[in-house]
């Protein structure tokens, strides 16, 4: 029999009646063996997250203040979820070993993965379920990457009947010290588990039935996408189409298992499946946006002449700790995109260096920049896509600031001014959608 991996998002897991609805979708297919809890996810919009609460209490202990606020919030939640399940859950014990342990680690993943470890506890004992802790074996290397030899030691332990409880977020270092992915990062920890356990499928549960062309927040009538590919996927995912955590694709790219996204308040609903490979009808599947990018706009009059000038703009950058996005190029002129948060407050001194480094004609920093990726695997079969969308941005009056398409063909990153980054979107999917 083929087994299924179903990870449930917080949004999924919210209240009793949320987990007991996935309670009903675990229940209605025996192929689905293997659950990865997140935390319990907002009930409301003015409600804290279980995990920020326990960061604020892992900071107030650090600090030896009174960390009775958040610690008691906690308690109530997670008292209330097993009233309401009816479930026996000791949290005091929990919260009192949760608080003893956290004063050995000055780190906060510890702490950080702690919501995760107890919805896994609370859902193992609802279910019936063999629980199985990631620290013992989804492990890190030194420098915080996965190691390989998790997918074993975790497939040895998956071994056997009935269903499996794995919490989402975490793993171990090569110390022991627990280390979380980053935030989203339980979706990683469900592809882990899809892979480690050789399941047919991973399925990934969330408040939504899939994917949509584009954000439904900028297009409210954008299409749902179908199927997409793991390629397609990272590029929408990489510039803000957070359906699904960028990462989650690399364990389950290799063995090939598709991911179906399903929406836990609408479960009959198709969602959206992410495959190895597909056939294109169309040349666009999706358009995702992200604001916050900086651009370095680099002038020399026969600089393609000139030995080692890209290579030294790229150690200023180097020199500083920071990495760039995209590099379009010209004869005389190269750009640099940086994201704001990994320029930071760099930006001058790097105009210096460069200046130092490269005695350019003109160097100067562009701020304010939003960038779109119009992504489609079809992009090299179709004349006239950049066209296209050019012409797009051009009615509906869009500047454009900077264009780039890689060698895959695969997608065009167009940048545009912040404040055009609506209306960018707008135009470039009405553009494509009659395409599909």
């Amino acid at each position: 029999m083929n087994a299924i991996t179903c990870k449930f998002g917080g949004s999924s897991l919210a209240d009793a009646d949320c987990i007991r609805r996935a309670e009903q979708i675990i229940r209605a297919n025996p192929e689905r063996r293997f659950i990865v809890p997140s935390a319990p996810g907002k009930r409301f919009p003015e409600d804290k997250k279980v995990t920020d609460l326990l960061l604020a209490w892992h900071s107030l202990l650090l600090q030896d203040l009174d960390a009775s606020q958040p610690a008691e919030i906690i308690r109530a939640r997670f008292s209330e979820l097993a009233e309401g399940l009816g479930v026996s859950f000791d949290i005091g014990t929990q919260l009192d070993k949760i608080a003893q342990e956290a004063k050995q680690h000055t780190e906060p993943d510890y702490m950080a993965s702690r919501g995760e470890y107890l919805n896994g506890c609370l859902i193992a004992e609802l279910l019936g379920a063999d629980f199985a802790d990631p620290a013992n074996f989804i492990k890190f290397d030194y420098e915080g990457n996965l190691d390989p030899a998790s997918y074993e030691l975790l497939g040895a332990r998956l071994q056997g009947e009935g269903l499996f409880v794995v919490p989402g977020f975490y793993g171990t270092l090569p110390s022991g010290k627990v280390k979380t992915f980053s935030r989203g990062g339980s979706d990683i920890t469900g592809a882990i588990v899809a892979r480690a356990s050789n399941s047919s499928l991973y399925e990934n549960w969330t408040d939504v039935s899939g994917f949509r062309m584009a954000d439904p927040t900028i297009v409210p009538e954008a299409k749902r996408i179908a199927e997409v590919t793991y390629a397609e996927l990272r590029e929408l995912s990489y510039m803000g189409a957070k359906v699904l955590h960028d990462e989650a694709i690399f364990p389950v790219a290799e063995p090939g298992i598709p991911i179906h996204i399903c929406n836990t308040h609408a479960p009959d609903e198709d969602g959206t499946m992410i495959v190895p490979t597909r056939t294109p009808t169309y040349p666009v599947v999706g358009i995702a946006g992200l604001k916050g990018f900086t651009m370095i706009n680099i002038e020399k009059a026969l600089m393609n002449r000139e030995r080692g000038f890209g290579r030294r703009v790229l150690s200023v950058l180097e020199e500083h700790g920071v990495s760039f996005e995209h590099m379009p190029t010209g004869i005389d002129t190269i750009s640099l995109i940086i994201k704001d948060d990994e320029l930071d407050d760099h930006g001058q001194s790097i105009l210096k260096g460069i200046e130092r480094a490269c005695d350019p004609d003109r160097a100067t920093l562009v701020p304010g920049l939003a960038l779109i990726a119009t992504v489609g695997q079809a992009m090299n079969h179709h004349i006239g896509v950049a066209g296209h969308l050019c012409m797009a941005l051009a009615d509906s009056g869009v500047n454009l600031r900077v264009i780039n398409q890689g060698s895959s063909e695969m997608n065009i990153i167009v940048g545009v001014e912040s404040d055009d980054l609506d209306k960018a979107v707008k135009a470039i999917y009405d553009a494509f959608e009659v395409w599909v």
